[in-house]
């Protein structure tokens, strides 16, 4: 198996996919693959290793979303509760419905409150103001600052549609991070810390870098017009408002498949549970009825390419995982749990076929073709390797 997965990856680097790839993978018994090729960035950069640390980006939100549901194990919050009871700014949030000829945006009162599941599934209404060129108009107009800020003023964002009517990927999470601080009174970072990461054995997973994770970690880089790889400067701030319960995180390869197993593992891993079964198991399930998952649409071109997820089948959304509805020709079985990081850092967690993998490069935009490629060779692989 190793040869056929090791010829693969090391041939993607080769094709200049990305500067360097770490892949691990693991079963019900454990891990059964991990690797490491290519370097942390481009030129003479250091060998990639599997303890390479990434910005995992918005891998950090399912991460995100396991806190917020151990929560509601615990009774402290509901799914269906609307959070203004939590945080009253989101019951000041407006849907926006266009701009007047001055500029000036134009907003109205939403039909519905915005709730737990809502911001876990992405139908809240909020969007990105990184991909949403209305929502960045917005911010403009009202000088608030972009979610990269880590600033408070940014969650102040507009819905862009009614809570509970549509997907559209966004802020929901980052805001889930926030009801998580003020319902346990601690930090995210804390509360992630305490509930998961280290009793997952999660060592090298946080929101800033220790001087060793530093020293680890992979270079920022993007793919510019003419194909050519540049590192580049691409780093969240550490000492503003909050953490980002939706795209913060710097990880490993390793560290992540730790969390991934434990999702495969119904909460538990190597005899420690830190979710209920049955809180995976409604993680894992359809939460956005009839709404599909649209192909993904991106108007930042340099941060993210507009791709189609599942082609040609409709895809779905758990808490807080995209679902695919059909099984994919030669990988994972319909209904496995997965999402990627902006840096095309991807994972998937496939509950039938009791496998979970995990594939790491740092590389703007996301999407990028030849990443792609990439992964869906490597998914192949894994799975004609195992049959």
């Amino acid at each position: 198996m190793n040869a056929t997965l090791d010829q693969h990856l090391s041939k993607a680097v080769a094709d200049g996919a990305a500067p360097g790839i770490v892949a691990l993978a693991a079963t019900d018994a454990g891990e059964i693959y991990r690797a490491a090729f290519g370097r942390r960035g481009p030129g003479e950069a250091p060998a990639m290793t599997p303890d390479s640390v990434f910005r995992i980006a918005s891998m950090t939100k399912a991460i995100t979303a396991a806190a917020a549901m151990k929560l509601v194990e615990e009774g402290r919050i509901a799914l269906e509760q609307p959070m203004r009871e939590i945080a009253p700014e989101i019951g000041e949030a407006r849907v926006l419905t266009g701009f007047a000829a001055d500029g000036k945006p134009q907003t109205r009162a939403p039909k519905r409150d915005i709730t737990l599941r809502h911001l876990l599934t992405h139908t809240s209404g909020y969007s990105y103001d990184l991909f949403n060129q209305h929502v960045n108009s917005y911010m403009a107009y009202h000088q608030l600052p972009s979610i990269a800020s880590c600033l408070y003023d940014s969650l102040r964002a507009p819905l862009v549609f009614d809570p509970g009517e549509r997907w559209e990927y966004g802020i929901g999470i980052d805001w889930a991070g926030r009801i998580i601080e003020i319902v346990s009174g601690m930090t995210l970072a804390d509360y992630l810390e305490r509930h998961f990461l280290a009793p997952l054995g999660m060592r090298d997973t946080a929101f800033e870098l220790r001087p060793d994770m530093a020293e680890r970690l992979v270079d920022a880089a993007a793919r510019g017009a003419d194909g050519s790889v540049a590192r580049i400067d691409f780093e969240f701030p550490s000492d503003a408002d909050f953490h980002m319960g939706g795209g913060g995180l710097y990880s490993t390869a390793p560290d992540y498949l730790r969390f991934t197993r434990m999702i495969l593992g119904g909460g538990e891993l190597e005899g420690v549970r830190v979710l209920a079964p049955e809180t995976v198991a409604l993680m894992g399930q359809n939460h956005i009825g009839d709404i599909v998952v649209p192909p993904f649409e991106s108007d930042n071109p340099a941060m993210a390419l507009s791709a189609d997820v599942f082609p040609g089948q409709v895809a779905r959304w758990g808490l807080s995982f995209v679902l695919n509805t059909e099984d994919l020709p030669g990988g994972r079985a319909a209904m496995s749990m997965a999402w990627a990081g902006v840096h095309n850092t991807f994972f998937w967690i496939d509950p039938t076929r009791r496998l979970t993998a995990v594939l790491m490069m740092q590389l703007l935009p996301a999407n990028d073709p030849l990443v792609l490629g990439a992964l869906v060779g490597y998914e192949q692989a894994l799975y004609a390797a195992l049959s």
